[in-house]
């Protein structure tokens, strides 16, 4: 299964989340290897890359918890705030191949599924090597239907990516308000990588 490399050690990951060029290189590795395993291609938008992530920290700084106990319960919240900030500003422009099965959420929605894949790595990441936790991600992951039900209603409202990223992590969403942070609401947040693993093809 392949993993995102770390670039450093220095400092916790989600400390290092908070720093442009980490945010870069570790999309781009994440976008070179949701390429390699799905076979899309993508072309990458710098600038607006760039604009995702001083959105994201704006967002990330806004309610950020004051207090140790919720440190652990915002990584989740704040991997959701990352994810509307990639569905706001559309970085990148996704390529299928010719044959690709569109019933596969890695064809049917390419640039969402490597924004989700990438979120839920850096999500993981941050868990597992700062919090040694652990999570089962969730079937929704590889359901169609909630990709349309995903890709609908972000569409109309990019916050519920924040909700929708907790569904596919195997949390519980908050679809009333996904953009305010409920610390009393989350169970236990995770930690493993998700790699670029497609759903088997509809006979």
């Amino acid at each position: 299964m392949s993993q995102v490399t770390e670039l450093s050690t220095e400092k916790p990951v989600r400390k290092r989340a908070q720093r442009l060029r980490w945010f870069i290189e570790v999309f781009e590795k994440q976008m070179a290897e949701t390429a390699g395993e799905t076979g899309n291609s993508f072309d990458l938008d710098q600038a607006r890359l760039a604009e995702v992530f001083s959105e994201w920290l704006d967002a990330f700084n806004a309610q950020k918890p004051h207090t140790s106990e919720d440190q652990r319960a915002y990584v989740g919240f704040a991997a959701g705030l990352m994810l509307r900030a990639l569905l706001h500003h559309k970085p990148v422009k996704g390529h299928v191949p010719a044959d690709a099965d569109k019933s596969n959420p890695a064809y049917f929605w390419p640039e969402g599924y490597l924004y989700v894949v990438f979120c839920l790595n850096v999500r993981g990441m941050v868990i597992e090597i700062d919090f040694e936790g652990e999570q089962a991600l969730s079937a929704e992951l590889d359901d169609l239907r909630t990709w349309w039900s995903f890709k609908e209603n972000v569409g109309e409202d990019p916050s519920f990516a924040i909700a929708f990223l907790d569904l596919f992590a195997g949390d519980k969403p908050e679809w009333s308000t996904p953009d305010i942070f409920h610390s009393d609401d989350v169970d236990q947040f995770s930690g493993r990588f998700y790699s670029a693993k497609l759903a088997e093809p509809d006979e």
